[in-house]
């Protein structure tokens, strides 16, 4: 951040200046630098590392879009995992789904989500205290690994991390060995998803994070969003182990899960989840 203007890489020589209205407030972490900032164009925004996580003029695209298809490929996702996400945005969409009965966030960074609670009320809307809800602070990473010694399960794994090109918090869990204890986490019907950054400017990450998903999973889709306030398509891959990732392109069916569910979104709807896979990526 310098002066009054957030200058953020969208590539590896491509910078997006965007000017600051009100500094709300910064810290640094034992992780990150965190800041809390009224934006021009996109509202309040939450800031890691110099990069544009969630702002409120359209965090609901990428939310939406990240949990909403792997949530309606699980005929009956009770217990839900979330890594990272601690704005609490992706928590409240997973909420959304009267199924639910458990949805367990975790987060490395206690900093983020204290700041997302008092600042951020716009973006978490009250679910870090759902009844539903279960946070915990601790590494993504080491908190999957004991869950997979203990046996423990889950019915859909949703990776809502900074990019895999972007810092070193996240790295190792974009790896094939850690898609491998994902998937030993999950149910009979398990599905997993995770953001996967820009594939157009970073196409050898992504495509060694997708490749690694493949490799794990029987069904993979992958799909992506423009998300204005990052200047870039985010990219996103679905593993399912036993449900056919085309069913999302059924938009009847999708639309049917949505209002059983009482699931109410912005942005995600049948017809939008078929465009975006139909699309594809580039």
């Amino acid at each position: 951040m310098l002066g009054t203007v957030i200058v953020q890489g969208i590539g590896k020589n491509s910078l997006m200046v965007v000017k600051t209205r009100t500094l709300i407030t910064i810290k640094r972490s034992p992780f990150q630098e965190i800041i809390v900032a009224d934006v021009e164009d996109f509202g309040k925004a939450l800031v890691l590392d110099g990069y544009l996580q969630s702002t409120t003029s359209d965090e609901f695209i990428y939310h939406e879009s990240l949990v909403h298809p792997a949530m309606v490929l699980h005929p009956n996702p009770r217990r839900v995992l979330i890594i990272g996400g601690g704005e609490g945005a992706t928590l409240r969409e997973v909420l959304k789904h009267s199924t639910v009965e458990e949805a367990f966030m975790v987060d490395i960074d206690k900093d983020v989500v204290e700041l997302a609670k008092e600042y951020l009320s716009e973006m978490h809307q009250g679910s870090f205290f759902d009844k539903r809800a279960r946070v915990v602070i601790d590494d993504g990473k080491r908190f999957v690994e004991k869950e997979y010694e203990k046996g423990v399960q889950y019915d859909v794994v949703i990776l809502d991390l900074t990019d895999p090109y972007s810092s070193d918090i996240a790295k190792d869990l974009y790896t094939k060995h850690f898609f491998e204890r994902i998937n030993g986490i999950l149910t009979e019907n398990g599905v997993m998803v995770t953001q996967a950054g820009s594939r157009f400017f970073y196409t050898q990450v992504y495509d060694h994070v997708a490749n690694s998903i493949k490799s794990v999973f029987k069904y993979v889709a992958e799909y992506q969003v423009w998300i204005p306030s990052f200047g870039y398509s985010c990219n996103f891959v679905i593993g399912s182990k036993k449900t056919d990732t085309n069913m999302l392109l059924d938009s009847e069916y999708v639309d049917n899960v949505l209002r059983s569910r009482r699931v109410s979104t912005r942005f995600i709807d049948g017809k939008r989840i078929a465009a975006l896979l139909l699309m594809g990526i580039y």
